[in-house]
C-alpha cells in the first residue's frame, strides 16, 4: 500500500497516522460529549456512578481519545519506511467478507439467538477470516462469548439475551 510522502519542512512524518489518530479523535469526542449523555439514562436509582450505564461507554471512550492523541502523536514522531516493519499488506477479499458477515451476524442475529450463539457464530467466522491453523483455539469460540455474556450479565447485572429458550 503507498503512503503518502511528507515534504522535507513538514513537521508530519507519517500522514497516515495523524489522519487516522484525527479521526478517531473526532469519534471519541462525539461519544464522550454527544452520545453518551444524550442517549445513556442514568437512573435514579443507580447511587455508585461505577454502577451507571454510562460507566463502561466512557471509560471506551476516554480510552480511545487518549489512543488517538497517541496514534497522532506517533504520525509527528516516526516515519514510515520500508524497513520500519509498519508495512501495509492487503489482504485476500473474502477475508473482508467473512469479517463484515460476522459483524452482520452478531448484530442481526443477536436478539434472535442470544449473546452467546451469535457470539459464537461471529467468532467462528473471524477465526475462518484469519486461517487459525491450531484446532484448540477454537475452543476459544465458545469461550469468549460465554465468558463475556456472564460478565455482563452475572458480574456488571446488564441484562443480554443468553439464549433463545
Amino acid at each position: 500500500m503507498t503512503r503518502p510522502q511528507s515534504s522535507g519542512g513538514s513537521p508530519i512524518k507519517d500522514a497516515w497516522d495523524v489522519i487516522a489518530g484525527a479521526m478517531l479523535l473526532a469519534f471519541s469526542l462525539v461519544l464522550l460529549f454527544y452520545l453518551i449523555p444524550q442517549h445513556i439514562g442514568v437512573p435514579p436509582v443507580v447511587q455508585n456512578p461505577m454502577m451507571s450505564p454510562r460507566w463502561l461507554p466512557t471509560i471506551v471512550g476516554w480510552l480511545l481519545l487518549v489512543f488517538a492523541l497517541l496514534l497522532m502523536g506517533q504520525g509527528f514522531v516516526m516515519a514510515d519506511s520500508d524497513d520500519s516493519g509498519r508495512r501495509f499488506e492487503r489482504g485476500p477479499w473474502l477475508r473482508f467478507a467473512l469479517m463484515g458477515l460476522a459483524l452482520v451476524v452478531y448484530v442481526g442475529l443477536f436478539e434472535l439467538l442470544g449473546a452467546i450463539l451469535s457470539g459464537i457464530l461471529a467468532t467462528l467466522l473471524l477465526f475462518i477470516a484469519h486461517p487459525v491453523r491450531t484446532w484448540w483455539v477454537y475452543s476459544l469460540a465458545i469461550a469468549f462469548p460465554l465468558g463475556v455474556t456472564l460478565l455482563f450479565t452475572e458480574v456488571m447485572n446488564v441484562p443480554l439475551p443468553t439464549l433463545p429458550f
